[in-house]
């Protein structure tokens, strides 16, 4: 097994995991994942943008029209590409990623008190 440095293996951890905690996400991301992730590192692709990259493509799949059918669940960090090449060319405004990170911690929230009213109320 190829060794990679202590950066590397940090960023690596950092990104499957920011990965893995997504809704409709793997709860263990696959040895591809962790490939793409030591990609990612190589290109010095800087962990924020990817962070903003994930945060973005979730909250744009939570924010769909509701008459639209589910989408599939997401199997892979490749997902996620498109996203960060459009950050790449059109980098978010300064504070963004803390406005991403409040949206997504909301939303879950409001998903969390929906189904706990829901659960209460069907117990009625």
């Amino acid at each position: 097994m190829k060794r990679i440095g202590d950066d590397a293996a940090i960023y690596v951890v950092t990104v499957v995991t920011q990965y893995a905690d997504l809704p409709d996400t793997p709860l263990r991301p696959s040895l591809m994942d962790q490939s793409l992730a030591r990609k990612l590192h190589s290109e010095a692709v800087p962990l924020a943008l990817v962070e903003s990259a994930l945060l973005l493509a979730t909250l744009r799949r939570l924010n769909r029209a509701s008459d639209l059918p589910p989408l599939p669940k997401i199997r892979s960090l490749a997902y996620f590409l498109p996203v960060i090449a459009e950050l790449q060319q059109q980098p978010l405004p300064d504070g963004y990623l803390a406005y991403l990170r409040l949206k997504l911690q909301k939303l879950s929230q409001d998903s969390r008190l929906n189904v706990q009213k829901t659960t209460f109320l069907n117990d009625r």
